[in-house]
């Protein structure tokens, strides 16, 4: 019995330690990663707006769902494999230079937005940049993402799976 106290002592110790950690850090943070592709900026557009088409290239996306356009812009929801789902909508298109798109959920545990730059390279191919502007408003998540996951990790499993649809190995960049 005394053991059990113990144990759970321990446990619940834990678990505040996290959500004090979560709490001090702040809530939101900005992360960039790049990778090189030997494709032209206009394929590399063609990919990343193609959103019916995710679940062909990224192994995080099963399915992806079409919803009504917001302010005018294409907006649809992503499902994972546990059919858990985000819905995204565009918050700016330029064609094939820059796109910036928004988590739609404010009533998320976190959100933010993804803007992604294209610049052509002189040999034909194309540099990628995404920058994540994040606000993560659950401490626990909070704790999550900056301790276990980090905040890039997304960006390079999304363009690492970008160069393998293309038949490339690719090397993300800060």
């Amino acid at each position: 019995m005394k053991w059990a106290l113990w144990a759970l002592g321990i446990i619940v110790a834990l678990i505040a330690t996290v959500l004090l950690i979560g709490s001090l850090l702040p809530k939101q943070h900005s992360a960039t990663r790049a990778a090189r592709f030997h494709q032209s900026p206009d394929a590399i557009w063609s990919a990343i707006t193609d959103y019916s088409k995710f679940p062909e290239w990224r192994k995080s996306v099963t399915r992806v769902e079409a919803l009504p356009s917001a302010n005018g812009n294409p907006s649809w929801r992503e499902f994972d494999k546990y059919d858990h789902s985000l819905p995204f909508e565009i918050d700016e298109s330029k064609p094939p230079q820059r796109l910036v798109t928004r988590i739609a959920d404010p009533n998320l545990p976190f959100g933010g937005t993804w803007t992604y730059e294209l610049t052509p390279q002189a040999n034909g191919g194309t540099v990628l940049r995404i920058t994540e502007n994040g606000e993560i408003r659950n401490i626990f998540f909070r704790f999550v993402s900056r301790f276990l996951m980090g905040y890039t990790k997304t960006m390079e499993d999304y363009l690492n799976a970008l160069g393998q649809k293309f038949g490339e190995k690719t090397t993300v960049e800060n």
